[in-house]
């Protein structure tokens, strides 16, 4: 029998019009899209298909859009008679992982996420902090440069290890400024700055965090079927409480990407599943694992192809 994880995307893999495919083919997919609208009070589905990209891309938009895109196209797969043997999602897919392995209903993912969004858009004035990606350098010596930036006052944390070669800094604008002269003198290749709107997975979220951790404590978590790769520890957890603490660290916490791929493939995965809009992780877990058998699926016939591959090999 195969060995399938499934992989969720997080912010910044949002396009305006993603889910169409589904959304056009499946009378069940229409039904999700309908119950998330209700469940945020707008029109989420709109925002999605029509847009505008601006409003899309803010956070609080985002980040339940994201979720409603991958749940949508998850169901379908399950609906094909196939089931991941380990979750994991980048950040925000973190959620759609715990949907996938049973840990929380759709309703409560969704009003979980939309909160998120809005208090980690709050968490830090619009226009003082940041993120950049950097390319070709060493984690120790990203690590130790934005550990010696802070410590002399000017906030920069590491947020996530993407893959070799690629991690994201955070924190403010000095900082993350400073940080990025600093590595490009210590052999950084590049340095891309994000399009976010905050310093997320840096300590600047931790009133965020302080004030999440009240929303999760109106949800319903429960154990998870499968075994979900936190972000936090990169190891697979299934207890709710564990979960539930978790998902507070993940705010100001860095994306261990990089160690989850890792210690999936010594899991013995036979392929990883892209479950959502966009490439990013697909291309990351190539990075992490050259020879990794990779699907990612963004509509109906990168679907089909799937599951005709899967049901070949089981």
């Amino acid at each position: 029998m195969s060995k399938f994880a499934f992989l969720f995307p997080g912010q910044g893999s949002q396009t305006v019009g993603m889910g169409q495919s589904f959304y056009n083919e499946s009378s069940e997919v229409k039904e999700k899209f309908e119950q998330a609208n209700d469940v945020l009070g707008y029109s989420l589905t709109d925002l999605m298909l029509n847009g505008p990209e601006e409003e899309l891309t803010k956070t609080e938009n985002a980040q339940p859009a994201l979720l409603l895109n991958s749940v949508a196209i998850f169901e379908q797969i399950k609906k094909a008679g196939i089931e991941p043997a380990m979750v994991a999602g980048h950040s925000l897919g973190e959620y759609s992982a715990l949907y996938a392995a049973g840990a929380l209903s759709f309703e409560d993912a969704l009003k979980a996420v939309h909160e998120r969004g809005k208090l980690m858009e709050q968490a830090v004035p619009s226009g003082q902090g940041t993120m950049t990606a950097v390319l070709g350098l060493d984690d120790d010596t990203i690590l130790q440069i934005t550990q010696e930036i802070t410590n002399n006052g000017a906030t920069v944390n590491v947020a996530n290890y993407n893959c070799p070669g690629q991690t994201v800094i955070s924190g403010t604008v000095e900082g993350v400024e400073e940080a990025v002269e600093q590595l490009k003198e210590a052999g950084a290749k590049r340095a891309l700055p994000l399009n976010v709107s905050g310093p997320f997975h840096s300590q600047l979220m931790q009133p965020a965090s302080e004030q999440f951790q009240k929303v999760l404590d109106g949800v319903a978590l429960h154990d998870a079927q499968a075994p979900v790769y936190a972000n936090v520890t990169a190891k697979p957890v299934q207890d709710a409480s564990e979960i539930k603490q978790l998902l507070t660290e993940q705010l100001y916490s860095p994306v261990q990407f990089t160690k989850t791929i890792e210690n999936m493939v010594n899991e013995g995965v036979d392929a990883f599943v892209e479950v959502g809009h966009g490439k990013v992780l697909s291309g990351l877990v190539k990075k992490v694992h050259r020879r990794a058998k990779v699907f990612n699926i963004q509509d109906v016939d990168q679907l089909n192809e799937f599951i005709k591959w899967a049901k070949e090999e089981s």
